[in-house]
């Protein structure tokens, strides 16, 4: 059954945000690069257009821009990633997902609505990726009950969200709930999307590095079910 829609969440007022937003544009409007640009939206499938940063470049302009910032609070992050969302050029989403990824001990569970919305919206594996492992996974280890989030977003109709279920442990080693990543890989093992199944391949491999055993006797009880695509890339490290 396909879930109801869901709102975009309010952008609240923030001056910290403010201050962030005008140094951003100001900055990052500077360096720009049409000839890059040019080449990295078609790289990117033109999924957005581009300013054309190098992200060494990128990063280095960010820190000018956060310079004297102060840690911010929730509303602080949640502001500054929405109007991010809402630029049209793709660094200004980078510039959001590092930002987040820097501060998510600053967000609660209750940031879980927004970052569905950003994994959600203008959506490509550049910026749902790190969300998935850096803000995600982050939120549902500090506060366990959003596993059963996690449990609605596996079995999503949007591929990214579906996708920030599967990655979302990418990062906990031993820490990881086995039962859920091998659950959520049977549950989407016959999802139809290279996306889909590149994260299945993607998030075995990584937790074999932590269990090899566990991970190649899962793999052959379930490789009649699993795509070839997710098989090789659960197994490409493990001999």
């Amino acid at each position: 059954m396909r879930p109801a829609a869901h709102a975009a969440p309010t952008v609240p007022a923030s001056e910290p945000a403010d201050t962030v937003l005008e140094r951003l544009t100001a900055v990052y409007s500077r360096a720009a690069d049409p000839e890059r640009a040019a080449s990295a939206a078609a790289y990117m499938k033109n999924i957005a257009p581009f300013l054309g940063i190098a992200t060494p470049r990128r990063r280095a302009l960010s820190r000018t821009v956060l310079a004297g910032t102060g840690r911010p609070d929730e509303a602080d992050c949640t502001a500054i990633a929405l109007r991010c969302w809402e630029l049209p050029e793709r660094e200004y989403q980078y510039f959001a997902a590092d930002y987040l990824r820097r501060h998510v001990a600053c967000c609660s569970s209750g940031f879980l609505p927004v970052l569905r919305h950003l994994v959600s919206t203008r959506a490509w594996w550049d910026t749902v990726d790190v969300l998935a492992a850096h803000v995600a996974g982050p939120l549902v280890a500090a506060d366990p009950v959003l596993a059963t989030a996690m449990d609605r977003w596996i079995e999503d109709d949007d591929l990214w969200v579906a996708r920030t279920a599967l990655l979302h442990q990418l990062r906990y080693r031993n820490l990881t709930d086995t039962g859920r990543l091998f659950g959520y890989c049977l549950v989407r093992a016959d999802h139809p999307d290279f996306f889909i199944r590149k994260a299945i391949g993607w998030c075995l491999r990584e937790y074999a590095k932590t269990d090899p055993d566990a991970v190649r006797e899962f793999v052959d009880g379930a490789r009649d079910r699993l795509s070839p695509l997710s098989v090789r890339e659960a197994l490409k490290n493990v001999r």
